[in-house]
């Protein structure tokens, strides 16, 4: 049995290191992820956004995600759904993003 808490947490440290190539801040605190959910088998399904729905770096950026999530052990599987429902929007930055980016 996995400890998903433990491989949970593992996964947002992980995608705290992968960061939009536009803006300089991780896309977790961007709120370009909207879903993680982790099966008991050690699959992954994440749901996430764009900035943009045009962004030119999208299939680099899914890749990364994909890359920095499959190497934490207890891993399985990686499914990633790239969705713009809501639009992203600069209300979904977290405190820490809007303080990296001098807004507060």
């Amino acid at each position: 049995m996995i400890n998903k808490p433990e491989i949970e947490q593992k996964i947002v440290e992980g995608l705290k290191n992968v960061y939009d190539p536009e803006i300089p801040v991780n896309i977790y605190d961007l709120g370009l992820i909207y879903k993680i959910e982790l099966a008991d088998n050690g699959d992954v399904d994440i749901d996430m956004t764009l900035t943009a729905p045009n962004c030119p770096m999208v299939d680099d950026l899914i890749e990364e995600v994909r890359t920095v999530v499959k190497a934490i052990d207890g891993v399985r599987g990686v499914s990633i759904n790239l969705v713009f429902d809501p639009p992203w929007s600069k209300d979904m930055l977290s405190e820490s993003a809007l303080l990296d980016l001098g807004l507060i």
